[in-house]
């Protein structure tokens, strides 16, 4: 296996410099420190962040990787796994991946380094090589969460079927242009466009990603005046459908006379708006508990058992703004 010293030798480093960055000090300018991490992984660098005496017992450790700790849903998510970690006698190591894959790879590496017994993770793109191959190089239990990940264990809302859930409320309500805010590979949408064109209404979907508040606020606004029909606009997540609220404030339109606003996650401030805001509540509590659960049995005893692919369903929340 590569050294400090070789790393430094090929990455024109000193040691020690190589040293802070492999023990995560933020001391280190970014050019160097991606020189000294692409290096690492190049060469499968392994640092056991404890001491060679742990090798072989337990840390008590759960490494948790969320995708953005912004969001209310993922703090809260990431608070109820605490919780169920904690209560079994363990503590948790929080990673933020912030949408970001290299962030996530550099965030699996570093869980390698600190020895967690099992990991409770948001991939990014679930079904990805890139992510699969780095789960297996993890060693230790991995479960996923809010993601259903082929060939792991898996607890998580089923996104297509909710995002049905919300097609057909909304087509009932007479709503007859859609709008979907998010990413046209989430599961939220692939559901919402399918149930959508069973109605004969397929035409009338449309997806944008959010890119920033100016631009979502011109694409709005140019979408919605290209139709007649009653529109509404269903938010991957709540922190989207807050910002269309803001911009229909902005343009002058009613909510929900005019346009109709659904999002995703039923997060503490949608309950407090006015409008309310209407949106999907998932099981966090018990989802985090029984992930945690499930991880812990496969921690004791990893035999060869078949992954679990745990859906929940999902609860429409309905409020003012639809």
């Amino acid at each position: 296996m590569i050294t400090m010293r070789e790393i430094a030798r090929l990455t024109h480093v000193s040691q020690p410099t190589v040293s802070r960055v492999l023990n995560g000090n933020p001391k280190v300018s970014p050019e160097i420190r991606e020189r000294v991490l692409a290096c690492a992984r190049e060469h499968d660098y392994q640092l056991n962040a404890l001491a060679k005496g742990l090798q072989g017992s337990r840390t008590h450790l759960l490494g948790v990787l969320v995708t953005d700790i912004a969001n209310g849903f993922f703090a809260d998510l990431a608070k109820q796994i605490e919780v169920a970690a904690r209560e079994r006698g363990y503590s948790i190591i929080l990673f933020n991946s912030d949408y970001n894959p290299a962030s996530e790879q550099e965030y699996l590496d570093v869980v390698r380094r600190y020895r967690v017994d099992g990991v409770v993770a948001v991939p990014i793109r679930e079904t990805s090589l890139q992510w699969h191959s780095y789960v297996e190089k993890l060693d230790v239990p991995v479960v996923t969460i809010t993601r259903r990940a082929p060939g792991l264990d898996s607890f998580y809302v089923d996104h297509p079927v909710a995002g049905s859930q919300v097609a057909e409320y909304l087509v009932d309500r007479g709503y007859r242009r859609f709008l979907f805010i998010g990413k046209n590979y989430d599961g939220k949408y692939v559901g919402f466009r399918q149930a959508l064109q069973a109605h004969g209404l397929g035409e009338a979907v449309t997806n944008r990603v959010l890119r920033t508040h100016d631009q979502l606020r011109r694409e709005l606004s140019d979408w919605l005046a290209a139709g007649q029909e009653r529109a509404a606009v269903f938010a991957g997540n709540d922190i989207y459908a807050l910002q269309v609220l803001d911009i229909l404030r902005e343009l002058g339109l009613s909510v929900p006379e005019q346009v109709g606003v659904m999002g995703f996650d039923d997060t503490f401030m949608g309950r407090h708006l006015s409008p309310r805001l209407s949106t999907v509540r998932q099981p966090t509590a018990r989802m985090a508990r029984e992930a945690v659960d499930w991880l812990l049995e496969r921690m004791e005893d990893p035999d060869d058992r078949e992954p679990v692919d745990r859906p929940y369903p999902a609860e429409l929340i309905i409020r003012e703004s639809t």
